[in-house]
This record gives structure tokens, C-alpha cells and sequence, in this order.
């Protein structure tokens, strides 16, 4: 059939990228409603609705996010679609595991139903870990195999998110098991999370069905992961210059995706989102070529998206115009066939009401008193070392340490001595909690309090002062969770997060200067971390290496097993 003699867009003047030959072919792109119609010689004569002078530029494929959460934005899906398209991201899927841990199926429903409106494609993922470590912390809610395997069949789903719990797969847990028969009797993709899983081992998490990896890996587990086809999902702390080089000594370089995994509001803002990502790619030795495959082909084909990762006729025209290969952020974003950023658009789409919010209760904890505050223990009075957490200044990752502290009257004395890392249950009043001490930053008499807090997000406070301790928790329990920074000496900078103690309802940037300001906080205080949310906010998460502290204990996370809180 001979092309019609109208579109509704036409890009012209430009310079087309393959994804599949890594060349740039001068053409002209031609849009019929949400496809590519054709991708033409230059100076193709047809009526367009609307007219793009691409002079200069390169057209390439929307940008895919494959593994993310969009919890981790802050932002309800709206808004976080509102800032990420302009970015170049046309297509996400989304694993909502942090809202469902607290809510449940309700919580996946309204997520759900909040992205229908967005101009960017929201896919979604079923989380597979409600709670992320089955019996070693408390959640708010619980997902059966049961559950998992109807809420599969909703619109829009199309994966089964996370296996987090990869110790249980390759034991062979009854549940695990059990999640993991029902997603592939659905014939869905698994997404997984094994950091530096290998040998045997590796070969059960595969055996099951798992076949992706997000995670922080050493490079040798890295290449051996994709030796065996896992394919890799790398992610910002993931891209290291030794881990490229490796990658490029192989005799064919392995399909990988480029993840986003956890980004926040005012990182989004301030460096961008995949546009981001992109870059880190590139300054660790990627080239331009492969780094677009890599947001664009590789995730297309592994979420089934046979209709875009690709500009070609018949293809969804999910576009980003860019000044050069090297310079990932878009000038302008074709969606569907729509410009939805740069040209003569505003850059972004005009910010909507605020979403309703049926997740407002959810932090069920009245206002600590001093005795909260307090950390008891059953021990003799005399010196006692106790195993504490250590945190590093660049990723997640904590090592079991000592400290040595005095009790007296089954209280331990450790302000002055130590920081201390204390949860409080917040789902269900149990009035549970715990502490242990955290080493590793040189802290200033204060502290900080989240129920952004992976994956049960229950009330966890960092102190090195019980009255500070107190004043931060009770802070964020008086928003119904959120982020409070609370040093002597200095105003408080507090985040209310009221969806589920997790989202705001805010407009993108108030979030955002308002996570800038926290983010600010941490650093002042000495929490000095690439990236501070997420360093506070793992530490209770129970699947993450090496040693965490949930609302029941210390968990030791490589054995599955509890860690003796006094070590002698």
C-alpha cells in the first residue's frame, strides 16, 4: 500500500539511529496516530499536522525502564510519569513492592489505576516478596501464592517482580516454591535478585525460572551470571569501569538492560532518570551505540514489547530526539505519537489535582514516650560487646562490626558512645521494637526517622541521642510517616510521606526540594553517602548483604538465619 498523502507528525531533517547496525541514516520519520508509518528519504513530500524541524538532531527509540519502583520517586504515578517522559523514559515497568508491603492487593490495584492516566506506558510487576524475608520481619500485609497468581491476570501486568528471597528458592521453601509454580503456569517473566549468587547455587535461582538480575555483583559473578544467560540489569552502583571492561573482554558482549532500580524526586530533577543512568554508562567506558541498545532493543525484548525499542515503520512512536549519541537527555519526546516534551512544549505537563489517598492510616503508633526510647536488654550489669551494623560511604552494603557497651539495670547505656539503629513495628500495634548499634559515620548529636524504610517499612530512627531519637519519630508519626532530620543545634527538615508512610500527594517539586533538603540534612549531619535515602532506608531489609536489623531482630542475610545481638 503506497503512503498516504497525510500524517499527524512529521519529523524532518534527522538523523535515524539503528538500534540493531549502531549506524545513523539521514531520514525523515513519518507518524501516523501512536505508529511510524514510515521511516523516509529525506525531503519526502506529505501533509503533516504538525511538523518537527529535526536539523541537527538524531532520532532514537523511547527510553525503557525495565526494573523500577516508582514508590522510591516519592511521587505518586502521575507526577513521577509528569518528570521521567521529559527525560526520555516512554515505557517503565514498575514492581510497586514498597506500597504493596504495606497495603496489599489494594495497594497494587490503586497504583494501578493512578498510572492509567499517564502518557507514559506503566507495565507492571506482582511482587513476589510480601514480606520480603518471611518470618524474619513484619509487614503490613502478606501476598499467598494464591493471591500472587490472580493478581497476574490484572490489565497491565505482566511479570512477576522481584524474587528477593533467593536463599529460600535455592532451599526449596514450600512458599517460595509455591510463588514462583504459579507465575511460570502463567507463563510470565520471574525477575530476580541474587547479589553475587554463584555456582550451585546460581544454578537453582536459574533452575527455578529466575533469569534477570538487578543487583550489585562482583565483576567475575557478573560475566558468570551472563555466561548462563541471566541477563544483567545494571543499575547506578553497578557500573563500574572494571565491570565494563570485563563485559567488553568477553568474545560477544551480553544484552543487558540499564535499570534505574530506586531513584528520588530531586535526584530525578537535579541529573535526570535513564538520561542519567545513561551517562554513568557512559563515563564507565560504554559507547554510545551500546548504551542505547541498552535502553531501548534489549529491554524491549525482554519485557515481550515486540512494538517499540525500535524506530521502523509499524513501531509505536515512542521517540527522543537527541543533539548527539553521547548526550543521552532528550531535546524533545515523542509518546504515542504525541509531543510530550521539549519543542514548543513547556517541558513538562501541567501538574494535576492531588490523588485521593486511602493509605493515610497506616502508621498505627501513638507518640513515642522516653521509656520507647529506651534500649533494654536482658543482661547482666557489666560490660557487654553487641553486634552492630556498619554502613560505607558508596553502597548497601553492611558489615557486621562490635561495639562495647555498659548495662546497668538491663538498660543500655549508649549515648555518647555509639549511633544505634532502632525499629519500631507500625502496621499492626504490636509495640515491638529494636535497636543495635551502627558505626561506620562520625555523627553529630541528632537523628533521622523513616517509614520509607525497604521492604516493610516499618518506623526505623538513626540516633545518637534519645531526645533527638523521640522528636524526629514523632515527627514523622504525626504526618502519618514520611522524613524527618532531626540535629541538635538546627531546625528539623521533615518530608511528610503520607501515602502508606511511603508517597506524597505533593506536586514533583515541592517533593523534590523537599528530599533535597533532607538529602542536605543527612549530609550535614555525617551521613556521608552517595546516596543517603537509600543507605538509611536498606538497612532493614533483610534480603540485602551482609547483616540487618528488622522489627524482630538481627538478621544475618547470606545464612537466612538470626544474629546473636550480644556477641559476648
Amino acid at each position: 500500500m503506497p503512503m498516504p498523502s497525510r500524517c499527524d507528525l512529521l519529523i524532518r531533517g534527522a538523523g535515524v539511529f539503528s538500534v540493531h547496525t549502531g549506524e545513523i541514516l539521514p531520514a525523515d520519520v513519518v507518524v501516523t496516530g501512536d505508529l511510524i508509518r514510515a521511516v523516509a528519504a529525506p525531503g519526502v513530500r506529505i501533509e503533516a499536522e504538525r511538523v518537527l524541524d529535526a536539523d541537527g538532531l538524531i532520532v532514537a527509540p523511547g527510553y525503557i525502564d525495565a526494573h523500577m519502583h516508582i514508590e522510591s520517586s516519592l511521587l505518586t504515578p502521575a507526577e513521577f510519569a509528569r518528570i521521567t517522559l521529559p527525560r526520555g523514559t516512554t515505557t517503565v515497568l514498575a514492581d510497586p513492592h514498597e506500597i504493596v508491603n504495606v497495603a496489599g492487593r489494594d495497594a497494587m490495584a490503586w497504583m494501578i489505576e493512578q498510572g492509567r492516566g499517564a502518557a507514559q506506558t506503566m507495565l507492571w510487576a506482582v511482587p513476589s516478596c510480601v514480606p520480603a524475608l518471611e518470618g524474619f520481619e513484619t509487614a503490613g500485609s502478606s501476598l499467598t501464592a494464591e493471591d500472587i497468581a490472580e493478581m497476574l491476570d490484572w490489565d497491565g501486568v505482566t511479570t512477576l517482580g522481584e524474587v528477593m528471597d533467593y536463599r529460600a528458592v535455592v532451599a526449596g521453601s514450600p512458599r517460595m516454591r509455591s510463588i514462583v509454580d504459579a507465575a511460570r503456569r502463567k507463563g510470565v517473566r520471574l525477575d530476580g535478585h541474587c547479589p553475587n549468587l554463584t555456582g550451585d547455587d546460581l544454578g537453582e535461582y536459574l533452575w527455578a525460572g529466575i533469569d534477570s538480575d538487578h543487583t550489585k555483583n562482583t565483576p567475575e559473578v557478573a560475566v558468570e551470571k551472563a555466561r548462563l544467560g541471566m541477563l544483567l540489569m545494571l543499575q547506578e552502583k553497578c557500573l563500574s569501569a572494571e565491570l565494563v571492561r570485563r563485559l567488553h573482554e568477553l568474545p560477544v558482549l551480553p544484552d543487558f538492560c540499564l535499570v534505574t532500580d530506586d531513584l528520588a524526586a530531586d535526584a530525578i530533577l537535579d541529573r535526570g532518570h535513564l538520561d542519567h543512568i545513561a551517562r554513568v554508562a557512559l563515563d564507565a567506558g560504554m559507547s554510545p551505540a551500546t548504551v542505547l541498545r541498552a535502553l531501548t532493543l534489549h529491554p524491549a525484548r525482554r519485557l515481550g514489547l515486540d512494538d517499540r525499542g525500535v524506530v521502523a515503520p509499524g513501531k509505536r512512536a515512542d521517540l527522543v530526539l537527541l543533539r548527539a549519541l553521547d548526550d543521552p537527555t532528550p531535546v524533545t519526546v515523542v509518546c504515542g505519537g504525541r509531543v510530550v516534551a521539549g519543542d514548543d512544549t513547556a517541558g513538562t505537563t501541567p501538574a494535576g489535582s492531588a490523588p485521593d489517598n486511602p493509605f493515610a492510616d497506616s502508621v498505627r503508633l501513638a507518640p513515642l514516650e522516653e521509656a520507647d526510647c529506651v534500649w533494654r536488654a536482658d543482661l547482666p550489669d557489666g560490660e557487654h560487646t553487641f553486634r552492630a551494623l556498619r554502613v560505607n560511604p558508596v553502597d548497601t552494603f553492611t558489615e557486621p562490626a562490635e561495639v562495647v557497651l555498659p548495662v546497668r539495670d538491663g538498660v543500655v547505656h549508649w549515648e555518647g558512645r555509639t549511633a544505634v539503629l532502632a525499629v519500631y513495628e507500625r502496621h499492626h500495634g504490636t509495640g515491638r521494637r529494636t535497636m543495635a548499634p551502627v558505626v561506620g559515620f562520625d555523627l553529630a548529636e541528632g537523628a533521622t526517622a523513616t517509614t520509607y524504610a525497604h521492604d516493610s517499612h516499618n518506623l526505623t530512627v538513626v540516633a545518637t541521642d534519645a531526645g533527638a531519637l523521640r522528636r524526629a519519630a514523632n515527627r514523622v508519626i504525626g504526618s502519618a510517616g514520611g522524613i524527618c532530620v532531626a540535629v541538635t543545634g538546627r531546625p528539623d527538615v521533615h518530608l511528610p510521606l503520607p501515602v502508606g508512610g511511603v508517597m506524597s500527594t505533593a506536586p514533583a517539586p515541592e517533593v523534590a526540594a523537599g528530599a533535597g533538603a533532607v538529602r542536605e540534612a543527612l549530609h550535614g549531619w555525617g551521613w556521608l553517602h552517595r546516596n543517603a535515602f537509600m543507605s538509611v532506608s536498606t538497612m532493614t531489609l533483610p534480603v540485602s548483604p551482609q547483616i540487618k536489623l528488622t522489627d524482630l531482630g538481627l538478621v544475618r542475610v547470606v545464612d537466612r538465619a538470626w544474629e546473636d545481638p550480644v556477641v559476648a
